[in-house]
């Protein structure tokens, strides 16, 4: 069964070239916004909240190379406005809600998730679209609605949430990582 497991990742990780020509949009859109003087902000659920913390932390603090810090934020890290926002408004507008007070026209927003359909980032989604923010969908392989709004969609070959979110933050860390190299190299 372990074997099978590994066999598996590895074959969805081969098939992930598939989609280097919008993760090379995506790196250039993302460089073009952050030289621009705009931020990028990341928002998912559960483990892809995790993932946008830490892609975050890779843009703020450092990827691979020394480097003044990057603008980049996560709407899954403050837990005031999380809970005022989820009271007041709904736990479906706890990202659209920050959205609208941090993010501007020319920002990129990430979307992560498993399903594509997660209802609180699909309705950051349409506020971005009205806002001028760019979307980038980072989902699975199954048709959703996030990619039906995003300006990008990077389409992870998977279908179970514990392989999406491995080439998830794979993905991300490749993102990561050209965007340093091309701001800072």
């Amino acid at each position: 069964m372990i074997k099978d497991e590994i066999l598996q990742i590895a074959e969805n990780f081969k098939a992930l070239s598939s989609q280097d020509a919008v993760i090379e949009d995506t790196v250039n859109l993302c460089v073009n916004a952050l030289e621009n003087g705009n931020k990028i902000i990341f928002c998912g659920n559960g483990g892809s909240a995790s993932q946008a913390q830490h892609l975050t932390a890779e843009l703020v603090g450092r990827y691979k190379m020394e480097r003044k810090a990057l603008d980049a934020i996560s709407l899954t890290v403050d837990t005031s406005n999380l809970t005022a926002i989820g009271n007041d408004y709904g736990f479906e507008n706890i990202f659209s809600r920050q959205l609208e007070g941090v993010g501007k026209m020319g920002d990129v927003l990430f979307g992560l998730s498993t399903s594509g359909n997660s209802e609180n980032v699909v309705r950051a989604f349409k506020l971005a679209k009205e806002m001028g923010i760019f979307t980038i969908a980072l989902i699975g392989a199954k048709e959703c609605k996030m990619e039906q709004l995003a300006d990008l969609t990077i389409k992870v070959p998977a279908q179970t949430s514990n392989n999406i979110q491995e080439m998830h933050l794979a993905v991300g860390h490749i993102i990561c990582g050209e965007i340093e190299k091309r701001i800072f190299a």
